[in-house]
């Protein structure tokens, strides 16, 4: 097994294995709540990469995408947003909230983590592979 070069702020070997598990576990759960609330697979399909329409920011500068792809990608929005629709019996966002969560999760899944400033290819969980095209 080759070793990471180890980069200040990014998880390495076995949490960072851990951390994409989990994440890949949270895309099911958000898949299956998805599922249980009946709502038309097309639509999941429609919306799964909208909260990449936050990479706009990129066309700015670094840390502006990162700034803009960070508060999209993470958590506490779709949390937040679930909590108030429960106690305020709005469930009708809660598709759309698990739609937002599961994309998170696959990325995350994927190696796609919370961006640093310097560039989008610098993560949390890594850096990210250059294409070859």
């Amino acid at each position: 097994m080759k070793a990471e070069p180890s980069i200040a702020g990014v998880v390495t070997g076995a949490v960072r294995v851990w951390l994409r598990t989990e994440s890949l576990a949270a895309f099911v759960l958000s898949a299956l709540l998805y599922a249980r609330l009946g709502q038309k697979w097309w639509i999941f399909a429609a919306l799964f990469l909208a909260p990449d329409l936050s990479m706009v920011g990129y066309l700015f500068t670094p840390k502006i995408g990162a700034a803009c792809y960070n508060v999209v990608h993470s958590y506490f929005a779709p949390l937040a947003l679930a909590a108030a629709a429960l106690t305020t019996n709005h469930p009708a966002v809660l598709p759309f909230i698990c739609i937002w969560t599961a994309h998170i999760a696959l990325d995350r899944a994927l190696g796609y983590g919370q961006k640093y400033p310097d560039a989008f290819r610098h993560t949390h969980l890594g850096l990210l592979e250059k294409s070859s095209g």
